[in-house]
């Protein structure tokens, strides 16, 4: 449709403004800088003024063929919900540290913008990680708070307790785990209106 060719026109116009400005020199970089609000949510106010359908900031789909699409603006609205899962129940602040094992998985890309939103410092480690891997890495990085799923929930309990520094354990799963909080009962995926 016509409307959506002028929209990319202005977009690619605007954007090799930008880059020319910058690349000459003309253009003062923030002293402070974060993705969510600087980039994500300017891009989520630029769909909200547009008419018609939207591009997805976020397509994912698994091997059976499930589809998760998120437009920028719904992607903005429920990041921001994960980062007051992140500020609120898990207690997490600027500079404070969360290791963060998922697959590949749309609440990856979630907890990575909710991290980028709060200033909370993400570390990601692999699904392949043993028992004694989770363990060093929650030492060495003195993390306060884990983020995995139920597959590897049994690991992390079988070493938190020599983790003095996790108070946190954050779980995403649709079934629920003793001492953990679990992420898709904070309403994470109600409608989005």
């Amino acid at each position: 449709p016509h409307w959506v060719e002028n929209g990319l026109n202005a977009l690619l116009c605007t954007c090799s403004r930008n880059t020319m400005s910058i690349s000459r020199c003309e253009q003062e970089v923030p002293e402070y800088f974060n993705f969510a609000s600087d980039v994500l949510d300017k891009w989520s106010q630029i769909e909200k003024e547009q008419k018609g359908p939207s591009n997805p900031a976020l397509w994912w789909i698994n091997g059976k063929g499930d589809e998760t699409k998120w437009g920028f603006e719904e992607l903005g609205f429920l990041s921001q919900k994960a980062a007051n899962v992140l500020s609120g129940p898990c207690g997490l602040q600027r500079g404070d540290r969360v290791l963060v094992i998922l697959p590949r998985i749309p609440e990856w890309w979630l907890l990575n913008v909710a991290c980028m939103r709060t200033g909370v410092i993400i570390i990601p480690g692999t699904t392949q990680l043993t028992a004694q891997d989770i363990c060093y890495r929650l030492l060495a990085s003195k993390a306060k708070c884990i983020i995995t799923t139920d597959v590897l929930a049994p690991a992390v309990d079988s070493v938190a307790s020599k983790c003095q520094f996790l108070k946190t354990k954050l779980i995403v799963s649709e079934s629920s785990r003793a001492e953990w909080l679990n992420f898709k009962l904070y309403k994470m995926y109600h409608e989005f209106s």
